[in-house]
């Protein structure tokens, strides 16, 4: 997709109304204009738990836009993607991975088929693959996990559907566990401090608390997720990216963490209205730096990245009329021919 970034933009009542209350009401709605009706739709953003970036993500989007609006915590990407597909919320955030599995029907959602209404908004943080375990584990790399408790990520999760991607490359499945545990996000640090896991993995954008809590309350370590088959998996699957954990992130020993990723996106679904969607999206890139203050996770975004790594869904028509406006899209007809021929 071309991209030239332009140097300057950066239920109802309990009580029955009357008839004619009713009627009114309907006429004066009707009469408003677009962007008006757009300003009165409540916007719920599916996120996942409060323990995570994504929470603090719709949260942020929610503070920097006019329309009513709710953050909403889930159990992750795949519920989220399921809710935009049954119009239970307006947009979400997903992990580009399950965004690519939910418009191929691929994975969990072999069963449900292809979604071809999702639509991608942008991308935002990078979420590397990341392994916490006990320092007095002795788990030193991945394949330590072997016979070992871990938990793996409540169903539904983006941690869990990487990690199960992970584990079919390399040719395990969770019976190769002595334990694979299925708590949250925002449970798996105490059950790793209490001693009944020996190790959590999460995808997630760093820093983040539920790491941040295992690393100071039982002197948890990171470890590098790297290797032949993680090299296979980036390079045959384009939503994986290489990645790292800053050195000194959660402590001054903490050495840079080598592993792999994903990228949080935005989505909808195409039946969202374009023009709550154009505003959406024209808050977020008018005002991008409020956005990146918010957490150090944000704090390499650009529109250019933004509007083209990790969304295999085509862009929604809301989206792509701001990105035309601002120059940073330069042909619409070779765009929209690559969005919805995307892997």
């Amino acid at each position: 997709m071309p991209i030239v970034l332009s140097p300057s933009n950066d239920k109802c009542s309990s009580r029955w109304k009357p008839s004619c209350c009713i009627a009114a009401s309907m006429v004066a709605f009707t009469l408003l204009p677009p962007v008006a009706q757009a300003e009165e739709t409540r916007i719920t953003i599916g996120t996942a738990s409060p323990a995570g970036v994504y929470h603090l993500a719709g949260r942020t989007l929610c503070r920097m836009l006019t329309n009513p609006c709710d953050a909403q915590t889930s159990d992750g990407s795949a519920e989220n993607l399921a809710n935009v597909r049954e119009g239970v919320v307006n947009v979400a955030l997903a992990q580009s991975d399950l965004q690519h599995y939910a418009v191929t029907g691929e994975q969990g959602f072999a069963e449900i088929g292809a979604d071809d209404s999702l639509r991608s908004l942008f991308s935002l943080h990078g979420e590397p693959f990341t392994l916490v375990v006990r320092r007095d584990s002795g788990i030193q790399h991945f394949d330590d996990l072997y016979q070992r408790a871990v938990n793996v990520g409540n169903p539904g999760s983006g941690q869990r559907g990487t990690m199960m991607t992970l584990l079919e490359a390399k040719g395990w499945s969770l019976d190769d566990f002595s334990l694979a545990n299925d708590l949250p996000a925002d449970q798996q640090s105490l059950e790793l401090c209490h001693g009944n896991v020996d190790a959590m993995v999460y995808t997630v954008g760093h820093p983040n608390d539920s790491v941040a809590q295992a690393i100071r309350l039982c002197d948890a370590m990171l470890v590098d997720v790297e290797g032949e088959e993680i090299d296979r998996l980036v390079d045959a699957l384009p939503y994986f990216t290489p990645a790292a954990i800053a050195a000194g992130v959660y402590a001054d020993d903490q050495p840079e963490i080598h592993t792999f990723g994903v990228r949080a996106t935005l989505v909808a679904s195409a039946n969202t209205e374009n023009e709550l969607i154009y505003q959406l999206v024209a808050a977020v890139f008018d005002d991008l730096e409020t956005l990146k203050a918010y957490h150090p996770a944000f704090d390499e975004l650009t529109p250019e990245q933004m509007i083209s790594e990790g969304l295999s869904a085509p862009l929604h028509d809301g989206a792509l009329r701001y990105y035309r406006e601002q120059g940073w899209i330069a042909d619409e007809d070779e765009a929209e021919s690559d969005n919805n021929t995307a892997d």
